[in-house]
């Protein structure tokens, strides 16, 4: 039997509830992207954390919805049920004291999950006093038979380390599948789109942010230095000067932005150019899908 324990962990639950938030606390670095915008993770995600004997192998996935009115909202829903299979354990995030249809849909989907199932109770600190939580707990533990249960709060940290040894418990005595060095399976490419994406969305009201989509044009790369340019693609020519700005002010400060936190995360100068164009109805149609980079 291999002394070292290796797995696969899903991180699943409806949208805005902290996945992406708690993936990026656990590893110690931001990874995903987030923002206070629903579905913000439109891509499965590998966030990778070795430590001694153990590494968890952690999917980052969109949030699980019951409309799928449009073409891209399919494909999130089909790349988060798609992480309920062959993974190791399965972590359900839900917000402390708040379930909602859409929770109590993936508690159903979870029927017929196999694997352990830990019960991941987020934004705890928004839950005064704590004693408050207790029927909450409660009443969610009569709802299934989970492995585990585990109120935490991602933003602060509260907790986590608890979850982490929770889910090592649960972990298959394999070796590692990954490097000790690697954080993620995306390449540079898929983290700087990401990143840019998240500044836009960030940045911009209520329509725009689920309209448009980034795509990378050209990557060159060296040792000291990427050079990359973007294009940001929208549905609506009215569109794009709301993501240029007036005198391209928004453009230069989502570029800044992004440019600044990923040259942290990759270790390396970045020289990065973005663009806009329009490709109408492009979240609606799966060819254009694919052709955007929306494809497990």
């Amino acid at each position: 039997m291999s002394e070292t324990r290796c797995g696969y962990i899903a991180i699943v639950g409806r949208p805005n509830v902290g996945k992406s938030t708690l993936l990026n606390r656990i590893l110690g670095v931001k990874l995903s992207i987030t923002s206070r915008k629903p579905q913000t993770t439109r891509h499965r995600l590998l966030g990778i954390k070795t430590v001694d004997q153990t590494q968890w192998v952690y999917v980052d996935t969109p949030g699980l919805h019951r409309g799928e009115k449009k073409a891209l909202n399919k494909h999130l829903n089909r790349a988060a049920k798609s992480a309920l299979q062959d993974v190791d354990v399965l972590l359900w995030l839900v917000e402390a004291n708040r379930l909602t249809e859409d929770d109590e849909w993936i508690l159903k989907l979870l029927s017929t999950v196999s694997v352990p199932v830990i019960l991941v109770v987020n934004k705890i600190d928004h839950c005064i006093p704590k004693e408050r939580l207790l029927p909450f707990l409660s009443e969610l533990s009569e709802k299934r038979q989970f492995a585990a249960i585990v109120p935490i709060a991602a933003r602060l940290g509260e907790q986590v380390s608890v979850l982490e040894d929770t889910i090592a418990g649960y972990l298959p005595h394999a070796p590692f599948f990954f490097a000790e060095s690697e954080l993620t399976d995306r390449s540079t490419a898929f983290l700087i789109t990401e990143r840019v994406r998240e500044k836009l969305m960030r940045q911009l009201g209520q329509e725009v942010p689920y309209e448009l989509t980034v795509t990378l044009e050209a990557l060159e790369t060296t040792e000291k230095l990427v050079k990359a340019s973007a294009i940001i693609w929208v549905d609506k020519d009215s569109q794009k000067p709301m993501v240029i700005g007036e005198g391209g002010a928004r453009l230069k400060r989502v570029g800044q932005e992004a440019r600044l936190e990923l040259e942290t995360l990759l270790g390396v100068k970045l020289f990065l150019k973005l663009w806009v164009k329009v490709k109408s109805g492009w979240f609606d149609n799966e060819q254009s899908l694919r052709q955007m980079g929306y494809e497990e």
